[in-house]
Formats: C-alpha cells, structure tokens, sequence
C-alpha cells in the first residue's frame, strides 16, 4: 500500500494507482496473500474454526462522509494517477466540492469510468490519457488543463507504482520505472505546475509519499524518500511566492493497490479484519480511500495555510514503517 503506517499493509505500499503491471516475483506488492494459496488458508481459518471476537467486526469504522461544502466552488483540481484508488477517490472529493477537476492516468477505460461518475454525480472532470514517466505527455496534460479551464489552483500530484525484490533480485528496469514514476515523475509535474500557479500568484501542491519500509522495498522506500526531499525544497523554492508544497503519507488503504487479483470478497474482508489489529496499533484498520481523499483535500484548503515543506501522516498508528505481521492461517509474502 502506500505509507503503512500507513505503511503496514498488505505488502505493496498502498497509494499509487498507475502502474504497470508488475514483473518479476509476480506482483510482491499484492503477492501478499499468495493468490490462491491464500484463498484455501483463510477458507480454513475463517471458515472452519471459531473466529476470535476481535476478528469478528471491525475495531473502528470510518465515519460517514461529510456534505460537500462547497471550499473549490471556481477553482481547478489537477490529479496525477487518478483513475483508481486514492486519486479517484480524490477526484470524487474535490469535484463533489464544486471544482473543476482534470485527472490523467494510463488506463483509459478506468479513466473514463472515473469522469462518467463524476459528471453523473454533477461534477465537472475531464480524463487525459498521460504517463508521468513522458515528459511530453505530462506537459500536454499540465497545460492542458489550464487551456480546457483557464487556471489552476490545487496540484495532487499521486501517481505511483511498486516493484518488489530483494536488492540483488530486482532488475535494473523496475528500478528505473519506480523512480521514474514516483519520484522523478513528481520532479517533471512540480516542473510544469509550478509556472502557471507563479503567473496567478498562488497554489497549493500536494504529493503522495510513504513511510513504507519493508523487505524487497529498496526501489519503492528510495522514491518516497527522494519525493520527501523534493517537497522540502519545493516548498522553500516557492514558499515566499504563495505556493504552498506539501505531501501526504497515507497509512495501508484498502485499494486495488494492496489487494491481490482474483482474491474473493469473503476472503479479503477476513483478512483485513485480521490484519488491522496486528499492524494498526490505534485505529486497528486499514483505511478507505475516501478516508485518505478527505484529508487531501483538507490540506488543500486554507485552513493549512501555515503548513509548509510537511509530510502528513495519515497513517491510522502513531507511526509508521516497521516489519508486517501476518495474520495466521495466511501464508508470509514472498
């Protein structure tokens, strides 16, 4: 997932939503439960024997959602890697909240879905195929929006991916694709964001980083840490200017970023109900995407006004990082 501690989750680091698919070890970000062989485990411990009281519901639930408000009523909401998880959720958020939100993702068809939603719900968003690793199609995309809506006011730069190997394990290529995506691929949208926000005078940017820190996690840990180090100085480079840089770590979010393909619905809520408790020492849960959603858009208004160069953990815990622990009857990562 993405930080567990948000950086507790069930293997991959939770945020980012446009990835290739994995190659090597066959997803260790969502290896977690060991696809089928996960699936007959829990069949066996929740199915067969008698489910603890604790496993049984869920510690804490996350509260219901808010009215809309109306804070980005005029305002234009750019989002990279919003076209599932985190950044969809987000989209939803701010458009529900009256902005003009322009999103980019490379899967289309999810892209699509995304807008359609928002436009039924009454929103207004428009979907751009991009890859933030292309600086072409990530400047395109930038000026683009300024160009369909005439402005741009808040940055949620999210797209990420993961590829899990121990160090001597991982090839050269996945290595470059995470940093190229999560770290260098924030460099290029600060890059293009920032010069239209220093012509209007203002802006907010918000990045997705990590606290995840866990075996096979070299390329993944290094990106969130250079994206923390990029949010620093950004926010010292343009601070003065009224542009706020800022990131978010969100704690493990149960989005298709952790869970593993094909596993059943049964079988993934009794995991999560296992799994929170071990790994989440205060809410005891993963967290909902609109959950992390919320808290993006919160940082995006004025009520943070004096939050510069930070990186807000979301993380359910007081901390984040540290080893996974596995619920029984599931099989370890591999």
């Amino acid at each position: 997932m993405s930080t567990d501690g948000q950086n507790t989750g069930p293997h991959r680091p939770e945020h980012a939503d446009e990835g290739p698919r994995r190659t090597g070890p066959r997803r260790g970000r969502r290896a977690v439960l060991g696809l089928s062989a996960a699936a007959a485990g829990a069949a066996a411990v929740f199915g067969a024997t008698t489910v603890p009281a604790y496993l049984a519901a869920t510690p804490t639930n996350p509260p219901p959602p808010a009215p809309p408000e109306g804070r980005f009523a005029g305002k234009v909401v750019l989002i990279t890697g919003g076209t599932s998880g985190i950044g969809a959720a987000a989209a939803h958020a701010f458009a529900a909240e009256g902005a003009r939100v322009s999103f980019c993702g490379r899967r289309a068809h999810l892209g699509e879905q995304v807008r359609r939603q928002i436009d039924e719900a009454g929103g207004t968003a428009r979907y751009v195929p991009a890859d933030v690793r292309n600086p072409e199609q990530l400047q395109r995309f930038v000026d683009g929006t300024v160009e369909a809506y005439g402005r741009l006011d808040v940055a949620v730069n999210n797209a990420g991916i993961t590829r899990t190997a121990a160090v001597h394990e991982l090839a050269l290529q996945d290595w470059t694709d995470v940093l190229d995506t999560n770290a260098r691929g924030v460099f290029l949208a600060i890059k293009y964001e920032v010069p239209h926000m220093l012509r209007a005078g203002h802006g907010i940017i918000v990045c997705t980083t990590s606290e995840s820190r866990r075996p096979g996690g070299a390329a993944y840990t290094a990106s969130k840490q250079a994206l923390k180090g990029i949010v620093e100085a950004a926010a010292m480079d343009y601070g003065h200017r009224g542009i706020r840089v800022n990131a978010i770590a969100p704690g493990t979010t149960d989005t298709p970023f952790v869970r593993p393909d094909g596993l059943p619905d049964v079988v993934w809520e009794a995991f999560k109900r296992a799994w929170g408790p071990l790994n989440v020492s205060a809410l005891q849960r993963m967290a909902t995407p609109q959950e992390i959603a919320r808290a993006v858009v919160a940082l995006s208004t004025d009520d943070f006004s004096y939050l510069a160069g930070s990186t807000v953990l979301v993380g359910g815990s007081p901390y984040g990082g540290g080893p996974m622990r596995m619920p029984p009857g599931f099989p370890e990562r591999q």
